[in-house]
């Protein structure tokens, strides 16, 4: 605490969440204490055992776990077995048409993909409109874990017409960048598309798919991709753990 009661975070002043009559919850004060415990243990580090961490800022165990609650959702520290240890900084995506296997490798980490499924449907009216086809038309529906150094930090979907890409099924590698196919192979360049950002919670198959308790916020991200002439190429709805990734665009005047 500083000489004003507000609790220290490495130094500088917490001022985030605190009341304006100053009076600081107790919960937040030892998160803010155990925060500034992160730096010193290193990413990885084990913490200290929530019964110690209650003896040592003199807390309710309860208390220190809905204070070590608020830092797993934020990403700063996450399970590892039994034990809680200091996270990693969060994995980096730029909201541009590269395709996340650029993007996490950029960021010197090695992406990688599981597959879930790989089926074909008939297209239903709102997602037929979207790609400009008949409904009715089928269309494949890719879905894959997304991972990066073999841990698992997204789900993506994919929906793409088969008439654009009759031979998905027969000669698509599950763990490679599906826009590198669509250029190698199908010939194919993407010319731009239109991306929405939200925060979701996970449905439990979603979260059970990607690992996460399903209380975890997640990013949701949808795109539609168009290919130079305009074409709609593919519909895309990938979601993203809110404690492992943050995103960056690029602006300009």
């Amino acid at each position: 605490m500083d000489g004003d009661g507000i609790p220290q975070d490495s130094g500088a002043p917490v001022r985030a969440g605190v009341p304006e009559h100053g009076r600081v919850p107790k919960y937040y004060a030892v998160k803010a204490e155990i925060a500034g415990l992160l730096g010193e243990l290193g990413e990885g580090g084990p913490l200290p055992t929530e019964r110690d961490l209650a003896a040592r800022f003199g807390a309710a165990r309860e208390t220190v776990r809905q204070a070590l609650r608020e830092l797993l959702l934020e990403g700063r520290v996450r399970r590892r077995g039994r034990s809680t240890v200091v996270a990693g900084p969060k994995l980096t995506q730029p909201l541009s048409l590269a395709s996340y296997t650029e993007g996490v490798r950029s960021r010197g980490h090695r992406p990688g993909r599981a597959m879930v499924g790989l089926d074909r449907h008939p297209c239903p009216p709102a997602l037929a409109a979207e790609l400009d086809v008949a409904t009715g038309e089928p269309v494949w529906h890719l879905e894959r874990v997304l991972l990066a150094d073999d841990e698992r930090v997204g789900l993506e979907s994919t929906y793409t017409p088969v008439a654009l890409l009759p031979g998905l099924a027969a000669d698509f590698e599950p763990s490679s960048s599906f826009y590198r196919y669509l250029e190698q192979r199908a010939g194919i360049t993407l010319g731009g598309g239109e991306e929405r950002l939200e925060t979701v919670l996970a449905t439990p198959r979603e979260a059970l798919l990607v690992g996460t308790p399903p209380a975890l916020p997640m990013l949701l991200i949808h795109r539609l991709s168009r290919d130079e002439g305009g074409r709609p190429v593919e519909r895309v709805r990938s979601l993203y753990r809110g404690d492992r990734f943050s995103f960056t665009v690029q602006l300009g005047t």
